[in-house]
């Protein structure tokens, strides 16, 4: 979205799972991106305070976009510092006269930027169209702009919730870009920007290429695989080579979440038909990497745990967050600082570290997935889950790093 509308992109920290509700968009149940900027807003100043904070740029790689002027980005707390006109290093202090204060400014500035209270087109612009009506097209010819979606609440869902929306595909450049009412507006803040297939349609972005438009064709080939920065790559490849030192099959299970906790059977299921065809192939015994969110002393009972005790046929391995491996990467992340490194500003506060002795970051899910990038045996992944879509394009557009 930056790319089209030629916006600065401003990179927000990763949030506690389940921090925020975004709600499901095939029933319709949505939270208002208001309520969803303000509920971000208040979790990233928690995460500040906590010194929790981590940038997505810090373990996601977009130097390449960066480098090559793909789009422009900037930290949310160098943003925040500029905008707010307050220096960070404040909310993490335990002063409790300066925290009153500070606390005072900070919430003024998240009204003002999640929109509470209406739009300013010379200052901010809050989006209020969400997936319940609207999927956002990039059509260059203009035909398509304003016309319904595929996707609709069937006639039993509007009955059951009183729904009336009604979905249209819309252009996001017209709508949104030079020329539009919104083109004045400083900030333009989004809710979710959350999308994925459904039922043929997209959920809220439909904007796959962009042949008449190189510059834009370049950067959504350049995003469609992002791979983690050096610090967590390396940690995964040392893994693979100082620990498993042999061929291995990667097997990423989610156990616990949501759906997947009713589906056991048929996770643990596809792991045993590749396991055996890989025993009837080759040597023994078989070696496994295992990331699963099913905590180690909960395995005795499960495929996991008959894994372990046929040692004969079967080496399993896996990555606690405790280990020295994850720890030290956590470490070099911090020291490496890719998170605010892109804005060259005349102000102070950009490129700074906000808040000292921050906690080390929780970097094993990003670890694990590093090592089954390296699986040269496959890889099999739990239906339906998103870590296990990013494994598989890790492994198919990134592998090369195992190698080197």
């Amino acid at each position: 979205m930056a790319g089209i509308l030629n916006r600065t992109l401003i990179v927000p920290p990763i949030l506690d799972h389940h921090a925020v509700a975004l709600g499901s968009c095939p029933k319709f149940r949505v939270l208002d991106p208001n309520e969803i900027r303000i509920s971000v807003w208040n979790h990233v100043i928690e995460l500040m305070r906590e010194r929790r904070y981590i940038s997505i740029a810090e373990i996601i790689d977009v130097s390449s976009l960066v480098s090559k002027s793909l789009v422009r980005v900037i930290d949310l707390r160098d943003f925040v510092s500029i905008w707010c006109g307050i220096s960070l290093d404040s909310a993490c202090l335990n002063d409790s006269t300066l925290q009153s204060s500070v606390s005072e400014t900070l919430k003024q500035c998240g009204s003002l930027i999640s929109g509470l209270h209406g739009s300013d087109n010379k200052c901010v612009h809050a989006i209020r169209d969400d997936c319940r009506t609207t999927v956002w097209i990039y059509d260059q010819g203009g035909r398509k702009d304003g016309t319904l979606d595929s996707f609709q609440p069937d006639e039993q869902l509007k009955k059951k919730k009183n729904l009336s929306y009604v979905r249209k595909r819309r252009d996001v450049f017209k709508s949104l870009g030079p020329g539009s009412q919104v083109e004045s507006a400083s900030l333009l803040a989004f809710g979710s920007l959350f999308s994925s297939p459904y039922k043929g349609s997209e959920l809220y972005m439909d904007i796959h290429k962009s042949p008449q438009d190189q510059r834009l064709q370049s950067l959504m080939e350049e995003i469609e695989f992002l791979p983690f920065v050096p610090e967590i790559m390396s940690a995964g490849k040392e893994f693979a080579r100082r620990t498993i030192k042999a061929p291995f099959l990667c097997a990423q299970l989610r156990l616990l979440d949501g759906q997947f906790k009713n589906h056991h059977k048929a996770t643990f299921q596809v792991l045993r038909q590749s396991l055996e065809s890989l025993r009837q192939k080759g040597s023994v015994p078989t070696h496994i990497f295992v990331m699963t969110d099913l905590p180690r002393d909960n395995w005795t009972g499960t495929y996991l745990g008959d894994l372990v005790s046929d040692a004969h046929h079967y080496k399993v391995h896996f990555l606690r967050d405790t280990d020295e491996l994850v720890r030290q990467a956590a470490i070099k992340l911090m020291a490496a600082g890719h998170g605010q490194r892109f804005i060259s500003n005349s102000k102070p506060t950009v490129g700074k570290r906000y808040c000292s002795n921050p906690t080390l970051p929780d970097v094993l899910l990003y670890v694990e997935q590093a090592v089954c990038g390296c699986a040269s045996l496959g890889f099999v992944g739990t239906s339906g889950s998103t870590i296990a879509e990013n494994i598989e394009l890790m492994r198919k557009h990134g592998s090369s790093y195992c190698r080197s």
